[in-house]
């Protein structure tokens, strides 16, 4: 049993460490980058021999982690992005910090990248989702069901290109009543723009398999500049034997800038929809023939 989650305190001759609670042990790990540096936010998950999760966190910005658990044996297991996972064993004892060997991260291999040429969007294994405030509390979840789209990998994955287009009409909240009103005039006006389209030619390697994809998103007639937070996800195949490549990626729309604002439903104080609205995609892509 845990007895303390977790504790992030900054080590110096002037700081000693935190006490160990009674009946308990502690463990301490220390995780560095490739060049010996401490590494910041590495995931840190502290496990007994059954598997059963007993503590998970972060390292602080000096590389370290410490908790407190129950005196037993444990397995430790440290995760970064674009990093190779560490894993140790450790017992601790009651009232004994037990410190790990420093815990070195070494790059792990690049996922193989698509092959130039034309990508299709697969959209029975492809997902456009989003997620918004109601009436400035609960979360609602939505998804767009119908859309289309292609990928141009470039002789270099930085050269590549993507077009994707979205029917508006097939807004899905799982309400009926509230996915009609999002339809309307009021909100997206699906009769006047019955579709959104998103291109970009401007793809940026961030590392590991981080990518950055900034493009244009039309939306409501309005065209902004919108920038994906992008994970590549490598190379597969399906159960046809078709070849398959997939990333998934987040971004941020404020419907202020698409002229969504709706002011005259505020001023009836009714905040339907947040005004910052978080968009999830989960894409594959097959070649297109």
């Amino acid at each position: 049993m845990v007895f303390a989650l977790l504790r992030r305190h900054k080590r110096s001759p002037h700081r000693e460490a935190a006490p160990i609670p009674y009946g308990a042990g502690a463990l301490d790990c220390f995780v560095t980058d490739p060049v010996q540096l401490p590494m910041h936010r590495a995931e840190v998950s502290v496990r007994d021999l059954n598997g059963q999760e007993v503590v998970h966190g972060q390292t602080d910005p000096h590389g370290r982690f410490a908790a407190t658990v129950a005196p037993g044996e444990y397995n430790v297991a440290v995760t970064a992005e674009g990093f190779q996972p560490v894993r140790r064993s450790v017992t601790c004892a009651e009232g004994v910090r037990s410190p790990l060997d420093p815990m070195a991260m070494e790059p792990a291999p690049a996922p193989a990248l698509p092959t130039p040429g034309a990508w299709r969007i697969d959209p029975d294994h492809t997902a456009v989702r989003f997620v918004s405030r109601h009436i400035g509390l609960a979360e609602v979840h939505g998804r767009f069901n119908r859309f289309e789209g292609t990928l141009w990998i470039g002789e270099t994955m930085e050269d590549s290109r993507i077009d994707v287009v979205i029917e508006t009409a097939s807004i899905d909240t799982g309400v009926a009543q509230r996915d009609a009103h999002l339809c309307s005039p009021e909100f997206l006006n699906v009769a006047k723009f019955p579709y959104m389209q998103f291109t970009s030619e401007r793809f940026t390697h961030r590392g590991g398999s981080r990518w950055t994809v900034q493009g244009v998103l039309n939306l409501h007639g309005v065209s902004r500049n919108v920038s994906l937070d992008t994970r590549y996800l490598g190379i597969g195949t399906g159960i046809m034997g078709e070849t398959r490549t997939a990333c998934s990626a987040t971004t941020e729309l404020h419907r202020e800038d698409f002229t969504l604002d709706w002011k005259s439903m505020l001023q009836r104080g009714i905040a339907m929809i947040g005004a910052t609205i978080r968009i999830e995609l989960d894409i594959q892509a097959v070649p297109a023939t």
